[in-house]
């Protein structure tokens, strides 16, 4: 993960303030990239059957280029003033009954954490060179964080209620994350994962970056990031067999991150010791010129993709073995 510099973050979307004071900026590092959060709330307001790939897409991406922005998936917006947070919009009052792991989940639990490590890893993996977690929104905080507060009246007279100075809710369940018990622990291992990732292939700071397929029938979205390969699913029922990914290198890839891996709370669709090999000429067909080419990219792999996951696949190096001396 990029570590910030002391001049840190701005809020504004002004194009000077990421340049250089010697250039006439102001000389921030990264801009916070707003827009996210709000598209994902606008996003969860809907069915899922209204999401659009693309929209999703260039609300991730839509920033100057070179300019480096810190993304988040939710905000203080959800978690601080009074709405929903991302997992409140996605599993509602279930959340209170259907958490603990000796009980039956529900449909909507289980939409609401497949939904909520995708939202969170795309955020990370195409927003920006930074990410932030935002008031337990890495382990599903079920509620907003209320401060204590009294009653108040704006200048022009409207009413704003308080909430009687209370410290009920003025606090951060990490208790919820760290019980081995409950599904919240799933959640905050997916997201320790997905730091784990970024320590490991440092996709966030890789000057390669290409999104080969956001197909709106299938619902599958499809980018390069480094040497990484991430393959998002979100269709609501439709799993697919065989499914080729557009990648930049030939060789082998292997799976790094499954969203559906039983640790993070998913339902182990995928076999981790399978190897992904890209084609080669005599294995595509005739009409096809370049080495399995697909979506615009030189190289292709077949995949399974199950329905709400997300999986990355890597480019493997493996070590040459020292040759022996004759004997």
């Amino acid at each position: 993960m990029t570590v910030l510099n002391a001049v840190f973050w701005q809020v504004s979307g002004m194009p000077t303030f990421c340049i250089p004071v010697q250039d006439g900026g102001v000389g921030f590092d990264y801009r916070l990239h707003m827009a996210i959060a709000d598209k994902w709330i606008e996003l969860l307001k809907r069915r899922d059957e209204d999401w659009r790939m693309g929209v999703i897409i260039h609300t991730l991406t839509n920033r100057r280029w070179m300019e480096k922005c810190v993304s988040y998936a939710e905000s203080h917006d959800q978690a601080l003033v009074g709405d929903k947070t991302i997992a409140f919009w996605l599993m509602d009052k279930d959340m209170y009954d259907f958490m603990a792991l000796d009980r039956p989940s529900t449909p909507q639990i289980d939409r609401g954490i497949a939904l909520h490590k995708m939202i969170r890893l795309i955020t990370m993996a195409l927003g920006g060179e930074g990410y932030l977690n935002f008031m337990g929104n890495e382990f599903g905080h079920p509620e907003w964080i209320d401060f204590p507060r009294a009653d108040q009246y704006l200048p022009d007279g409207k009413f704003i209620p308080g909430n009687g100075n209370s410290f009920d809710k003025c606090r951060r369940r990490f208790d919820l994350g760290d019980a081995d018990y409950l599904r919240y622990n799933g959640m905050q291992e997916f997201d320790q994962a997905m730091q784990h990732l970024e320590e490991t292939y440092g996709f966030m700071t890789s000057d390669h970056r290409y999104i080969s397929r956001k197909d709106e029938g299938d619902r599958i979205i499809i980018f390069e990031r480094g040497d990484l390969v991430f393959v998002f699913n979100f269709h609501w029922s439709n799993s697919y067999f065989d499914h080729r990914a557009g990648c930049l290198k030939p060789g082998k890839y292997k799976v790094v991150l499954d969203s559906d891996d039983p640790l993070f709370g998913g339902f182990s669709r995928i076999n981790h010791d399978a190897e992904y090999f890209t084609f080669v000429r005599e294995a595509i067909p005739a009409d096809i010129k370049h080495e399995g080419f697909h979506d615009d990219r030189p190289r292709s792999f077949l995949v399974y993709a199950p329905s709400r996951t997300v999986v990355v696949y890597a480019l493997t190096k493996d070590e040459v073995k020292p040759v022996e001396a004759a004997v």
